[in-house]
């Protein structure tokens, strides 16, 4: 048996850091994800004029409950969908004007349900380009609060977002929501928020939030479920091989921990206790089919390792993959495909038909971290596979090709 240890979570250490930024007094944040996305996140907060001091494992945060220290600020959110969703909610509750922009690959993500929605809540809001999209303006005066509709059926990170942004409100805020993809992450915020001291309550599809501010803590943020997939999966296809995750166990915040149950549906040996997770291989992955809508970011790790099931394997609603880092549906079909497996795609499933991955083939990542590490699984089994751009990994994971080395040559 292997032990891993996976770096900290990209979703916590997210949340953590708006959280930090909005409360009374000064929280550290244990094991911080260190990666590009988080470091973009620490030093968007440093540009808005927040006091942050990074130490190896931990990160200190001096809140501002009363909003950034600058009153102008530029802020480059490079390809952080949270950077570049959570930070201009925050500022929102302040005062000032704010400058936001990101990269290429993430001016094409969308902005639009949350940009109107806190339009709806009176805040000056001004897309540089196309509606919807970065780059945009900001220009706060504070947020009263009220009642809002949400649409969330593309991203979770807008519910995500106003519920951080409620307790920071005069009046609170009361959010309805008509549709919700990748629920789990949601329940990470509610947790998070509550931790740092928020009154959050759920009735029926409506979350109300009471304006209580926020309170500074010392906060251990838990390893990456999503990255821990990947060893989870090479477990699995591997006969013999097992490993163990320190850290995720049965009290995990990460729903995407789940995908264990995938792999124990296809045949893998799977223990969750209290401490951690193990993934043993049985020698055998049968085929299935699984709706990963709660838990989509992994949908590229099972593809990954769908031609080694004994069946097709068909993964349903998983629609909101095709607007991440890539289109994530058509840039798995296409790897497969170029390795000679047959694979059908739909707008919100794909279904993938067992055969020999053949090599030499470059995988075309478009830029997407989770398309490089979901296919240095299936180059386990299939000689000859590169990758057009390796680095993209620093984005969550940047010493991922080593580790994963290392995992793979250890008895």
């Amino acid at each position: 048996m292997t032990l891993i240890d996976i770096p900290g979570s990209k979703s916590v250490t997210a949340r953590a850091l708006f959280l930090a930024a909005a409360a009374e007094g000064t929280t550290t944040l244990t094991r911080p994800l260190v990666s590009d996305d988080t470091e973009g996140f620490a030093e968007g907060l440093a540009a808005l004029g927040y006091a942050v001091r990074r130490e190896p494992g931990a990160w200190h945060i001096e809140g501002r409950p009363a909003g950034p220290g600058a009153d102008e600020a530029d802020v480059y959110c490079r390809d952080g969908a949270t950077t570049a969703r959570f930070l201009p909610t925050l500022v929102a509750a302040g005062h000032g004007t704010y400058r936001f922009d990101a990269s290429a690959q993430m001016r094409r993500r969308p902005l639009g349900p949350l940009s109107t929605a806190l339009r709806g809540l009176g805040v000056d809001l001004r897309h540089g380009g196309e509606d919807g999209h970065h780059p945009l303006d900001v220009h706060a005066a504070g947020v009263e609060g009220g009642a809002l509709t949400l649409d969330a059926g593309q991203s979770s990170q807008y519910l995500t977002a106003l519920l951080m942004l409620g307790p920071l409100t005069a009046e609170g805020l009361d959010i309805t929501v008509t549709d919700l993809v990748s629920e789990p992450y949601v329940e990470i915020t509610l947790a998070m928020m509550r931790a740092f001291g928020a009154e959050v309550r759920q009735e029926g599809r409506t979350y109300r939030v009471a304006p209580t501010g926020y309170r500074a803590r010392t906060y251990g943020i838990e390893p990456d479920a999503s990255t821990a997939s990947y060893f989870f999966a090479a477990a699995a296809l591997e006969p013999g091989r097992s490993v163990t995750v320190p850290g995720l166990g049965t009290g995990a915040l990460q729903g995407d921990l789940a995908f264990v149950d995938v792999l124990r549906r296809m045949g893998a040996d799977v223990e969750t206790g209290a401490d951690g997770t193990t993934v043993r291989s049985t020698g055998t992955l049968r085929g299935l089919t699984v709706n990963m809508r709660d838990i989509s970011d992994t949908m590229p790790t099972l593809a990954a390792i769908a031609p080694f099931a004994d069946g097709p394997v068909r993964i349903e609603d998983v629609a909101n993959t095709r607007v991440k880092e890539c289109d994530r549906l058509d840039a798995c079909a296409e790897n497969l495909r170029r390795l000679g497996i047959t694979v059908e795609t739909g707008p919100d499933w794909i279904e993938i038909h067992p055969g020999t991955p053949a090599g030499p083939v470059e995988i075309a990542t478009h830029g997407d971290h989770r398309i490089v590490m979901s296919f240095a699984v299936t180059a386990l089994r299939t000689p000859g596979i590169t990758f057009d751009d390796p680095g993209c990994v620093k984005k969550t994971f940047p010493d991922f090709h080593r580790a994963f080395d290392t995992f793979v040559h250890t008895p």
